[in-house]
């Protein structure tokens, strides 16, 4: 894959970028930028659990970016884990943000994601620095509870007795589109309320509002989308045969119409292709259950290779640490 077709026009480049999302803010600001220059875009990723098919989503709008000739940053976003309720506690945070960074970026090179045109960063590496730290402070002065409780309330963990870390989660997810330095934030929509929140304070600081992308979500196998921190909701990129069949059989929602149909068993991970060879597929294990796990035959071979592997073979591969 090459970064920039020399040949694609403004129109194209838009359409490239917004093909399969839900929802773009900042259409119109978009084409006018295109027609001036490439755009810089991000995307975060918060290092609470570990990473699930779903991701596969995100991963190929970085290649539709890329291939527009967007620069794209990856952002590992550790203090955001640990803000979260602390899903990822302080003291394991190096490591499973270690972790998240080598499965991503085995799951971006199986779908022929070129690593060498991608800046990955980690949350900490300027998120606590003086200048940052200035900023939260004089974004919390603006910030109402309502406004900040209400742009958290699909994002981060609802509790009865919600922790001051969760209202400050959408503000600093907020100042990183000034800090990383881009025009564009990509995420899921259930980002939607931070995406607003951000367009209407940024500004209050001196900063310019940015334009937001939105793909649609991955439905849970239990709740209401798929998430790296809810084990029941979601089937991990390294998932067991075993618990793969407990989840499906105990799900009470489908991935209808979020990966497309692929032939039986050759694009499903170890645990799908396990389950599917145990006799013949009742109704559960046929058509339906293919829904639940295929992924695009583009990314068959790397997706093998990434999920048909035992756990230990993958740590080994790529000095995964064990959580």
């Amino acid at each position: 894959m090459t970064r920039v077709d020399i040949r694609l026009t403004p129109e194209e480049k838009y359409q490239l970028i917004t093909r399969n999302l839900q929802e773009v803010l900042g259409e119109d600001k978009l084409k006018e930028l295109l027609k001036e220059r490439d755009i810089k875009v991000y995307w975060g990723t918060a290092t609470t659990g570990k990473p699930h098919i779903g991701y596969f989503v995100p991963m190929s709008k970085v290649a539709d970016f890329l291939m527009a000739g967007c620069e794209v940053t990856i952002l590992f976003a550790d203090l955001h884990a640990y803000l979260d309720n602390m899903k990822a506690p302080w003291e394991l945070l190096k490591l499973r943000t270690e972790y998240y960074e080598a499965v991503i970026k085995a799951l971006l090179e199986s779908i022929g994601v070129p690593l060498d045109k991608l800046k990955f960063v980690r949350g900490t590496d300027y998120q606590l620095s003086r200048e940052y730290t200035l900023d939260v402070y004089r974004l919390s002065s603006q910030v109402t509870e309502h406004d900040a409780k209400k742009a958290g309330a699909e994002v981060v963990k609802q509790v009865e007795s919600p922790l001051l870390s969760g209202l400050l989660y959408p503000g600093l997810q907020a100042l990183d589109e000034e800090y990383l330095g881009v025009d564009v934030q990509f995420g899921g929509v259930d980002q939607r309320k931070i995406f607003i929140l951000a367009e209407k304070y940024l500004p209050n600081l001196g900063y310019k509002k940015r334009i937001h992308l939105m793909n649609p979500m991955v439905p849970g196998l239990s709740g209401s989308k798929m998430s790296s921190s809810e084990l029941d909701s979601k089937i991990d990129l390294l998932e067991p045969a075993a618990s793969v069949e407990k989840k499906v059989k105990k799900g009470n929602r489908l991935l209808f119409a979020v990966f497309p149909l692929a032939p039986p068993q050759a694009h499903l991970p170890l645990g799908c292709q396990s389950f599917l060879r145990g006799g013949k597929p009742r109704k559960q294990r046929g058509a339906v259950f293919r829904q639940v796990c295929a992924v695009p035959p583009l990314l068959s071979q790397g997706h093998r290779r990434l999920c048909d592997q035992e756990a230990g073979q993958v740590r080994g591969r790529h000095h995964l640490p064990l959580l």
